[in-house]
């Protein structure tokens, strides 16, 4: 096919040979499929700001550090130049994680690096070479949705125990390859610590997970897995090797009624959201 403009710069720096196929266009990237000498990898190509649909952006930014102090004044006062560096460093951010988690024990895509917003990658396949299915493409025994959902349960753990979560894990962002769960699309992920969204967005990927495994496992619906890692991670006990049961014994306490609105308006917009990428998955297959 046709080199795309923004892939044009890495043919020209000999770092690909051929574009071969366009893989998937989604609400942050189009996905294609190169050729790198004997390699097949994947270029994910970032869109512009503007042409991005990811909600809430600025939820996912914040408490992320910038270790330049004219690149973070600049970036807090939202000049061009500012808003340059916030996009590099949106798309440097799943670079930063992709080598974080892999080095962490989490399965996620081989990166090869990033070069003016396109991110170089390893391209996960199937047992007969093809690529790998997103997890929504791909019906489960329940002994296998068991199987799954524990080890995603160990990569999400991982992931907080490398001070990140995800903040977008869902049915679309895991792709399944003979060994099991891959994880995907990173640009977003959130520092644990620092951000104070942290703990719902962990509820979230947690419980998209869960109930997307539930439909071949029921009885994974009584688990509370969120709650019982974070609990444990805020003790500062979650370690990678800690054995996770599932279950947690809540402490009841006055309600926060605020707190509890944004839960239910997060939810929302949460069900909208996977509307939406249901649509655009029937779409993109």
């Amino acid at each position: 096919m046709k080199t795309p403009k923004r892939i044009q710069p890495l043919v020209d720096e000999g770092l690909v040979d051929e574009v071969i196929s366009q893989l998937m266009s989604g609400k942050e990237a189009t996905v294609y499929v190169v050729r790198s000498g004997e390699d097949i990898r994947c270029a994910k190509v970032y869109k512009e700001a503007d042409k991005r649909s990811f909600k809430q952006a600025v939820l996912y930014q914040e408490g992320r550090k910038v270790r330049n102090s004219r690149r973070a004044r600049a970036m807090e006062k939202g000049s061009k130049f500012g808003r340059d560096q916030m996009e590099e460093a949106w798309q440097s951010a799943e670079v930063d994680a992709l080598y974080r988690l892999a080095h962490a024990g989490v399965r996620v895509p081989t990166p090869y690096g990033c070069f003016d917003g396109v991110l170089l990658m390893e391209l996960v396949t199937d047992a007969d070479g093809n690529v790998a299915p997103r997890l929504n493409d791909v019906t489960l025994s329940e002994e296998k949705a068991l199987r799954d959902h524990a080890l995603v349960m160990t990569y999400v753990k991982r992931m907080l125990c490398a001070g990140l979560v995800h903040g977008d894990l869902s049915e679309f962002n895991v792709l399944v390859d003979s060994d099991g769960p891959v994880i995907i699309d990173l640009p977003q992920a959130v520092d644990a610590a620092a951000n104070n969204h942290a703990k719902w967005m962990l509820a979230r990927d947690i419980n998209n997970m869960t109930q997307y495994y539930a439909q071949y496992a029921p009885q994974l619906r009584t688990t509370q897995y969120a709650k019982e890692m974070w609990a444990l991670f805020e003790a500062g006990t979650l370690k990678p090797d800690t054995p996770l049961t599932g279950q947690f014994t809540e402490v009841l306490v006055d309600a926060d009624v605020g707190s509890v609105l944004e839960e239910i308006q997060a939810a929302y917009e949460e069900a909208q959201e996977r509307k939406l990428r249901a649509q655009e998955a029937n779409e993109d297959y």
